[in-house]
């Protein structure tokens, strides 16, 4: 334990608190102009951005600027990143509008008054169904601070690595399209209803459009005109970016206009347009969570943490790469959740960072946290000071700012034709979940999407890429057979490289691979020889054959009744027979005197390349073994090259070695072992000169006992024996 220092203990500090590393070395001269800048550039979108997002959340739009105010405060203390604009996001914001709604719908707070002429008509207590839903997305919120804390505090940070990029964009896209449709029916001031879970997005877009005869025009001209205008001035922003000293903060020039002409014109009285109506003034005090309901939330708010989490940590990332610092994913987690904890408690809803204000942010000199610090004090006066004077703004502007700023998500589909071109497994990764997310919902779209990506790397790794290898000429190098026209195999033997890990769910993959390259299967082999031998044995016995030292010849002048069609499947009383072997050693790749089809084994000696495997489990183990078994039965020899160390380790672990299987099958390279099978074989020539056909152990011409072969019990497992049995 190393011992405890000041200057360790501070250490830990700064680790924790962020901002005892930076704020000291704070460039005043240089950077205080360019933050105080950026910060009221960025105040200003972050207090429409509140309002805007708000709408999302199902609640009263004043609700939103708590939301874009408190989250920054902790952040600033907290946060390693330097340049992300903490506040509401519509991804986010719309993940915690379907929870708000699916537990106060309007359904649960119908009012029914009579009116004189005796009608009943049916009104919704709004007011207390804003109460009931600022308090489920303040709980929400508080719930996900606590599951940030958690992850942060037990260290998982990595969570993040399994969004991949594909997956981010496809659910941030399907986001944006649920966005357009919860906004498209403010812009057109349609009444639905709240739909929420399987399918929603579609009962919502049947319904505008089935009710779209009650447009109001009003809503609906002032959301188009925002919906260009700001378009248009996005994008001269950002061709002329590098001529622009500031971007020009239209979403705010639009809702100073917008609020102006409603204002002036009255809209609501005279149009009826929606209008914001109420924007509470002040702060107001903090309110605890309500815990009974956070069985309720619990699935949703965990899936909100992770997203919000990685979506903050991928923007942070964009921007710590461009300006050469790092920021740490588990200090995120927990600035983040003491972030939300905190905000939750204020009547906030969750906070990540939002694309287009962090941008704001950084386009317009932002520097430091202290930017985010001055755009929260933008905020605050818009709190305290300018919400009455936003009052007569209408919904419709509101909503055309969201949907002007999810253009950057939507060009994300432009992704898929060239993901498509890279790799296709992640371009339909991403499609698959964006569909989820679009048809599911998106807390149930991003799990789906999830588990899809998953099982794609299961499927890979249970399909890998295998392939024989052959020698390039004058080296020492073996490359795939397929790929390269002139490698050659050495003569006699087969090297199967396989190039994934080996366990349970590929073993079978790894069989077949071997079967096709080495021609036969080695367990069929073994079979069909043992009837041959049969055969032989029978004949011999009725003195058809006779054993000779060349060989076994027919007795001269009798036809050679050895030749009989080879039964298939075999003789019941041969499956009855137990597995003996003959003593006869025969030559099975000459013509043999029976017509048994015995498959021809061109090889005598197996190379696996283990280079890419980097490990076994017991199946695996004990496969390959069975494997070996099964091929030094038929004569063929079986090597491993290019092995990791470890796998020698797991090999001992499972009691792969005994007297047979021993360590000398194992070699460096491939090189390695097909050099040692070529000594072999040189030496077994000078050994045996003579080859012969079928050369006897005995020589007498009395019948040859079948002798059974000692194996022991464990060697060929009772699978293997039963397709031994089936093999014909």
């Amino acid at each position: 334990f190393g011992s405890c220092s000041r200057k360790k203990a501070f250490q830990i500090t700064k680790s924790f608190i962020p901002i005892l590393e930076w704020l000291p070395n704070y460039r005043v001269k240089e950077w205080l102009i360019s933050d105080i800048i950026s910060g009221i550039s960025t105040g200003l979108v972050a207090t429409l951005q509140g309002l805007a997002y708000a709408l999302l959340v199902a609640v009263p739009v004043g609700y939103g600027l708590y939301s874009a105010f408190f989250p920054i405060l902790t952040y600033f203390f907290l946060g390693t990143s330097r340049h992300i604009s903490v506040g509401p996001f519509p991804v986010v914001s719309l993940m915690v509008g379907s929870v708000v709604l699916s537990m106060a719908p309007d359904e649960n707070f119908l009012l029914v008054s009579s009116n004189t002429t005796g009608l009943n008509k049916t009104l919704i207590d709004t007011e207390s169904r804003d109460a009931q839903r600022v308090l489920i997305a303040s709980t929400v919120t508080f719930l996900v601070g606590i599951m940030q804390l958690v992850l942060g505090a037990l260290q998982i940070g990595f969570i993040v690595r399994y969004l991949a990029d594909p997956l981010v964009g496809g659910f941030t896209t399907a986001a944006a399209f649920q966005v357009f449709v919860s906004q498209l029916k403010i812009v057109l001031n349609v009444s639905t209803k709240n739909y929420n879970g399987i399918l929603s997005i579609i009962y919502t877009l049947i319904e505008i459009f089935e009710r779209i005869g009650t447009t109001n025009i009003a809503d609906l001209v002032a959301g188009l005109l925002t919906i260009v205008v700001c378009m248009a001035v996005k994008e001269i922003n950002d061709r002329f970016k590098h001529k622009i000293p500031i971007p020009i903060p239209i979403e705010v020039i639009v809702t100073i206009v917008a609020t102006g002409i409603s204002y002036g014109a009255d809209l609501e009285k005279k149009y009826n347009a929606g209008i914001v109506k109420n924007i509470p003034r002040g702060f107001l005090p903090p309110v605890p969570p309500v815990v009974s309901m956070f069985s309720q939330m619990a699935a949703a708010a965990f899936s909100i943490a992770v997203v919000a989490y990685a979506i903050a940590v991928s923007v942070g990332k964009v921007y710590a790469t461009k300006y050469d610092y790092a920021i740490d994913g588990n200090q995120e987690f927990i600035a983040f959740g003491i972030s939300n904890v905190f905000s939750g408690a204020f009547s906030c809803f969750v906070a990540t960072t939002a694309l287009s204000r962090t941008a704001v942010q950084e386009s317009t000199g932002g520097k430091t946290q202290v930017a985010g610090l001055i755009s929260a004090g933008i905020v605050m006066i818009a709190i305290v000071a300018l919400g009455k004077l936003l009052e007569p703004l209408q919904k419709s502007v509101l909503a055309a700012v969201v949907i002007a700023n999810l253009k950057g998500m939507f060009m994300q589909v432009c992704d898929v034709p060239r993901l498509w071109r890279q790799n296709k497994v992640d371009a339909m990764i991403w499609v698959f979940t964006c569909v989820a997310s679009i048809i599911l919902g998106l807390d149930l779209g991003l799990l789906a999407g999830l588990v899809f990506g998953l099982l794609t790397v299961v499927v890979r790794v249970q399909f890998p890429s295998w392939g024989g290898l052959g020698n390039v000429p004058g080296t020492d190098l073996y490359k795939n057979v397929k790929e390269y026209k002139n490698v050659v195999e050495p003569q006699g033997v087969k090297i199967l490289q396989f190039s994934s890990p080996i366990f349970y769910a590929n073993i079978d993959g790894l069989k077949s691979s071997l079967k096709s390259t080495v021609g036969f299967d080695a367990v069929r082999v073994y079979n069909k020889r043992l009837k041959a031998l049969r055969k032989i044995q029978k004949l011999i016995k009725k003195g058809k054959l006779k054993a000779t030292k060349n060989g076994i010849i027919s007795d001269s002048g009798v036809a050679n009744e050895a030749f009989e069609p080879d039964e298939d499947p075999e003789e019941s009383e041969d499956l009855e027979i137990p597995t003996r072997e003959i003593e006869i050693q025969v030559d099975w790749n000459s013509e043999l005197p029976v017509k048994v089809n015995v498959p021809k084994v061109p090889i005598h000696s197996l190379i696996f390349d283990f280079g890419a495997v980097s490990f076994l489990d017991v199946v695996a183990v004990r496969s390959i073994r069975t494997i070996v078994k099964e091929f030094e039965r038929i004569d063929v020899r079986v090597y491993f090259a290019s092995h990791q160390d470890s796998i020698i380790t797991k090999l001992e672990q499972c009691a792969f070695f005994d007297d047979n299987i021993r360590k000398d099958i194992f070699f460096l390279t491939v090189h390695d072992a097909v050099l040692h099978i070529k000594s072999q074989i040189m030496y077994k020539d000078i050994q045996d000169p003579i080859f012969e056909k079928i050369s006897l152990m005995q020589e007498s011409k009395e019948p040859i006992e079948f002798t059974e072969t000692s194996r022991p019990e464990d060697e060929l497992d009772v699978q293997e024996e039963a397709m031994r049995r089936l093999a014909s």
